[in-house]
């Protein structure tokens, strides 16, 4: 008996695939649109999945070939679905028919909300609030028709998912240089990457994110981590993970690469060269030492880099060796800092530039520039670019903890990231660009626009942003009121095609899917979005409804940021009717329209009168008389009549234009007409919705307390300052509470520790005091922690109810 793997040809055929017995040939498979396709046109609507107000719901991906995932909620098993792209017409997406159905090899005990396939399509990640399984998609074939059993394994269970603590995956993506690694952040404030090619259970590397100083006070709203992404292929960028906070602020963890990831060799090289170019060669001796301590990094993580002049020199990808320094961990970097004239305007910036708290965040490369995008509760989105390079940055003395094996190859590291002090937060406008390379010091941002969605009140904070696959400058938002595009028209390293400075244009929104076009307050979020694209050009946006309807949108790419073009287009096009104006005003030469020159006698002419007319001087005075008349008006009328002739057909050209125009015109008059009376009508109804509205402004204005006076900008920072450390703070000190208790029930029933008491314990009752002190230490932190938590819940309540009395009041 024997089993193979189950694999669709490119051109959408499925492969036989062997059976534990003869089975019969397969069907043909039948082509439908997608939108089309029975899978998503049943009338059994998707179930709703948990907590999708958090988490945005995704139950659809994408290999970026021709597979194309869907997560059945109601039967809980997953399609593999084979498409087209651009066929039969370039605006639509075949998909075949039946779909492959892939079962898991034991029963999840989740609900699946999101799943993510990695880069070469041999893994998917089931993604839910209780559990976390990655299924292999080459899996054996089952006696059911069109089902495939595949192996799926659980990830960091013991740590996620233990009942004794209250850990919550944030975020998860698969890194974008390994189709083996994860990255996973938690509202522990620790950023996790596993190998699913050797321990599961066990994270590979763990970056405990300390944001505040040691000793100083800050906020729970500024140390609750929310959302990450990995960087791009730019320079040093390909090793970065970003991290955002709920207060809106982002940091950097830089080198973070994952064991055995590859990368491109070019690129390496590249970023080994500008190390040893612009560090080694600086003036500053701190930027010397950073510079080196990255080349060494960089020497012991791709050891081909020393061998660069052997064969290794012509190969196309490098693999990276696993390798942490021993006596430092990395920088946190940041909190990055915008680009402002003075301090004034940083703090004004951070004020009241966005509402709520941060909720998503999206790492974009265009070109030369690093887009960073921060989405908020309030339905604004954050568009920042970061001013300079990045650089890593390591904390010298804090050693890194390291787990190797027997031949002392490292397996798994561990370290602390913790935010230098800097006093450098603030960047003039007048200081010069390269100020801060090699110095240490974060990069600070450029901002580009606040784009606010407008969006419903009841739409929740998730908000998802996607890039296109096909336009880098062009952002796909997806929330719960449908998905909106945003294009970038200004970038201030990839625009400076020229010398001079261009003019910031702010980005253009567009409303790309509406899924609460009627009723407003009541938006019916999507299940599943994709962006989709082809090696010819074309680009289509999938949505899949919470009525298990499939949306395929083709969007345009060619002329998305042809704004300048046109506008230029335009400028000649008004240049050549004001040309056309002027021709048409001088059909007729202005030295004709002026008429003949004036007869100018000379002064010497004798008087006509003196002169008899069959005298000679007579003839003679005759004959220059005509000559002059030849000259002056038999040539002007020969002029004037080869005009005419020459400029007809012009004339003829120009009276037809406005004979179109004038009939143009009379239409347009008509139809004015015929949408006067529906002009009147809505006329009318704004009149009446405007009057019952001063009506129930009058009406309003009768309450008690209308009169008051509204609440001081202190009180409505203060109240927009609570609003942010709700469900925060209290979150915080329960997590902290289920965490120590956790702690102290593994400790009393380890077996280590008891064998360990055994051991360290003497005669007599020594060992036993030590432990009761220990025991007495631990009840006296959670009894100080409790009583923290109740004086923290009672000072919430008396703010809250001081606060609905004085809205009440007012």
């Amino acid at each position: 008996m024997r089993f193979g793997y189950d694999v669709t040809e490119p051109d959408g055929r499925e492969s036989p695939t062997p059976s534990p017995s003869n089975s019969t040939p397969k069907a043909e498979l039948q082509w439908f649109p997608l939108q089309n396709h029975p899978l998503f046109s049943s009338a059994a609507a998707t179930a709703t999945p948990a907590a999708a107000d958090r988490m945005h719901p995704n139950l659809m991906t994408w290999d970026g070939a021709s597979r194309l995932y869907f997560w059945d909620l109601n039967k809980k098993c997953l399609h593999r679905i084979s498409i087209r792209l651009g066929e039969p017409d370039p605006e639509s997406i075949l998909a075949a028919y039946p779909s492959k159905v892939l079962q898991a090899d034991t029963p999840l005990g989740f609900e699946v909300n999101k799943i993510s396939v990695n880069k070469n399509g041999s893994a998917l990640l089931l993604v839910g609030l209780e559990g976390l399984c990655v299924m292999y998609l080459y899996g054996r074939s089952s006696t059911e028709e069109n089902t495939i059993i595949c192996r799926t394994i659980s990830i960091g269970s013991e740590i996620y998912f233990n009942r004794n603590n209250l850990i919550r995956i944030l975020q998860i993506s698969w890194h974008p240089y390994s189709s083996t690694h994860l990255g996973i952040l938690s509202s522990d404030s620790v950023f996790r990457i596993f190998d699913l090619s050797t321990e599961t259970g066990e994270a590979e590397q763990e970056y405990y994110l300390q944001p505040a100083e040691p000793g100083s006070s800050r906020n729970a709203a500024a140390i609750c981590p929310v959302d990450f992404s990995f960087g791009g292929d730019h320079l040093w960028d390909k090793f970065n993970v970003f991290i955002l906070f709920s207060d809106g602020s982002s940091y950097i963890i830089c080198p973070v690469v994952p064991f055995g990831s590859v990368y491109k060799w070019e690129s390496i090289l590249e970023v080994y060269n500008d190390a040893q170019t612009f560090g080694l060669k600086s003036a500053n001796s701190k930027a010397v030492n950073d510079s080196n301590m990255a080349i060494s990094w960089l020497e012991a993580t791709f050891p081909e880099l020393v061998r660069q002049a052997g064969d290794s020199g012509k190969s196309y990808a490098v693999k990276a060796q696993p390798f942490v320094l021993f006596d430092a961990s990395v920088s946190l970097q940041g909190p990055l800092r915008r680009v402002c004239q003075d301090a004034a305007e940083d703090s004004e910036v951070r004020k009241g530039a966005c509402e709520g708290r941060a909720v998503g965040f999206l790492y974009n490369s265009v070109g030369k520039d690093s887009i960073l995008v921060t989405a908020w509760s309030g339905g604004q989105l954050q568009l920042d670019a970061l001013a300079d390079e990045i650089q890593p940055v390591w904390n010298t003395g804090s050693a890194p903890r390291l787990c190797v094996d027997s031949s002392d190859q490292i397996l798994g590291a561990a370290m602390i990231c913790e935010s230098a002090p800097s006093d450098h937060s603030i960047l003039k406008l007048d200081q010069p660009p390269n100020h801060t390379v090699w110095l240490g010091h974060p990069p600070p941002l450029l901002r580009l626009a606040i784009v606010d969605l407008a969006l419903p009140n009841k739409t929740g904070p998730a908000i998802a942003m996607i890039a296109d696959p096909l336009v880098p400058e062009r952002i796909f938002c997806v929330h719960a009121g449908g998905i909106d595009s945003i294009v970038l028209h200004f970038l201030p390293f990839t625009n400076q095609t020229s010398g001079k400075d261009e003019a910031m244009k702010t980005p253009s929104v567009l409303s790309v899917l509406s899924t609460c076009p009627d009723d407003l307050a009541s938006p019916s979020p999507l299940h599943g979005f994709l962006a989709l694209s082809d090696c010819f050009g074309s680009s289509w946006i999938v949505g899949l409804t919470s009525s298990n309807d499939c949306v395929v949108l083709p969007m345009e790419t060619w002329n998305v940021l042809l704004t300048d073009v046109v506008d230029k287009v335009r400028e000649t096009r008004d240049a050549s009717d004001e040309l056309e104006e002027m021709d048409t005003h001088t059909i007729i030469s202005r030295e004709l329209l002026t008429g003949p020159k004036a007869v100018l006698l000379p002064p010497s002419a004798p008087n006509l009168r003196s002169v008899a007319a069959d005298s000679i001087e007579g003839r003679s005075m005759l004959h220059q008389y005509f000559k002059l008349f030849h000259e002056n008006y038999v040539e002007y009328a020969h002029k004037v009549y080869f005009e005419l002739q020459h400029h007809a057909p012009h004339v003829k050209k120009m009276i037809d234009i406005q004979h179109s125009r004038l009939r143009e015109m009379q239409q347009k008059l008509l139809e004015g007409e015929r949408q006067q009376e529906k002009i009147k009508d809505r006329i009318d109804r704004a009149v009446k919705t405007h009057n019952s509205f001063e009506e129930r402004l009058q009406n309003l204005r009768r309450f008690p307390g209308s009169h008051k006076k509204p609440l001081s900008k202190a009180e409505r920072d203060f109240k927009l300052e609570l609003d942010r450390f709700i469900g925060l703070e209290l979150d915080a000190l329960h997590s902290s509470i289920e965490a120590v208790n956790a702690r102290l029930k593994r400790h009393i029933h380890s077996p280590q520790a008891k064998s360990s008491n055994r051991q360290t314990q003497k005669p007599g009752r020594r060992g036993k005091g030590v432990e009761n002190d220990e025991l007495s230490q631990l009840k006296s932190s959670l009894e100080k922690l409790s009583l923290i938590n109740s004086e923290n819940s009672e000072k919430v309540k008396l703010v809250e109810s001081a606060l609905r009395s004085k809205e009440i009041s007012d």
